[in-house]
């Protein structure tokens, strides 16, 4: 039997066609995601893109369509600016509490008469006690998507729970898992889309960008001294202030586009450890290994600033894209498989 799995992202889409087993047959990706419902404000964009990488990863299989069984999906297609919201489920969660709450879904418009099967996203409890909406935010996350990548990388030889994973993307997510292999909630950043967005809309662009400069950035470069100084300077006056030091690196002393990028890229990163202060709301126990999930030079940097500033922690990096993603259909099968929808 065969089925089609569906990450449905932010920016980005992929459709696999696979067997029970987890085996790739054919497999395409699009930019395409729930960001285009919210800029043009339709969901035909986001409809047609994931119908067009289904049909291709049809093609490039070599199976016909009448071979395949479901679609199966998760992430942002599930969100309200997705296909079809659908609510999330409270944290903790883990295999079962995932399967029970699949849900079948029709008229996606994605693929004709073929059963589509979502996963809920999981979220933090949101706190009953009376209080102000600005007064309990803070307690609040949600996740869409690695909920399932989760249930696929609890799958990793060698494995060891509990266990924090640290999702690198467009957001930055700290998700702890308890003993159990239950998820226990997440902690969000945007760090990513500040990243992008402070050097790409504001004058910190020129700072760096090799723009005319003829030195190109060296092979394998890393400073740490330039990593220590960034964690310093945020720790000590906050990212607000220390978003103008780049700036200030390029005109008023002698440095290089791709120190000045290290640097900010750094002060990013350090920003974004400070969540972990927030990690004794989800667990009341010390988690000690942690799993780093993104781009290899972006593991490189927040392996350094963990080890910086919390030298007990155990690190394994994840960089290689295709053993990421399957993450992601791993997790999809055991969910499904637990629910019985797959065989």
């Amino acid at each position: 039997m065969y089925y089609v799995i569906i990450d449905c992202g932010t920016t980005n889409s992929r459709a696999y066609i696979v067997d029970g087993k987890g085996t790739v047959y054919g497999t395409a990706k699009k930019t395409v995601g729930v960001k285009d419902t919210s800029v043009t404000g339709s969901k035909n964009t986001l409809r047609s893109g994931l119908k067009e990488i289904v049909e291709k990863a049809v093609k490039t299989s070599g199976i016909e369509l009448g071979e395949i069984e479901a679609v199966l999906s998760s992430g942002m297609i599930t969100s309200e600016i997705g296909l079809c919201e659908l609510p999330h489920m409270d944290a903790p969660g883990g295999e079962d509490e995932l399967a029970a709450s699949m849900a079948e879904v029709k008229d996606t418009g994605i693929i004709e008469g073929i059963p589509v099967y979502f996963v809920r996203g999981i979220r933090n409890p949101v706190p009953d006690d009376g209080k102000d909406p600005t007064a309990i935010v803070g307690r609040l996350d949600f996740m869409r998507g690695e909920e399932t990548q989760m249930m696929g990388l609890m799958e990793k030889p060698g494995f060891q729970l509990p266990a924090m994973a640290v999702v690198l993307s467009s957001h930055t997510k700290f998700i702890p898992i308890d003993q159990e292999g239950m998820i226990l909630g997440s902690l969000s950043t945007m760090s990513g889309q500040l990243f992008e967005s402070v050097t790409q809309g504001t004058f910190l662009h020129k700072s760096v960008i090799q723009g005319d400069s003829s030195e190109a950035w060296p092979e394998d470069y890393f400073d740490e001294k330039i990593v220590r100084d960034a964690i310093y300077w945020n720790k000590k006056v906050g990212l607000a202030r220390t978003l103008m030091f780049p700036r200030f690196l390029d005109v008023l002393l002698d440095t290089k586009w791709y120190e000045r990028l290290l640097f900010l890229d750094a002060l990013v990163a350090a920003e974004d450890m400070l969540s972990v202060n927030q990690l004794d709301m989800l667990s009341d126990k010390k988690i000690t290994d942690y799993y780093l999930i993104g781009q290899k030079e972006r593991c490189r940097l927040y392996e350094f600033i963990i080890h910086e500033t919390m030298p007990e922690i155990h690190i394994t990096t994840v960089s290689d894209s295709e053993e990421i993603d399957g993450y992601s259909i791993k997790g999809m099968l055991r969910i499904a498989k637990k629910a019985g929808i797959v065989k």
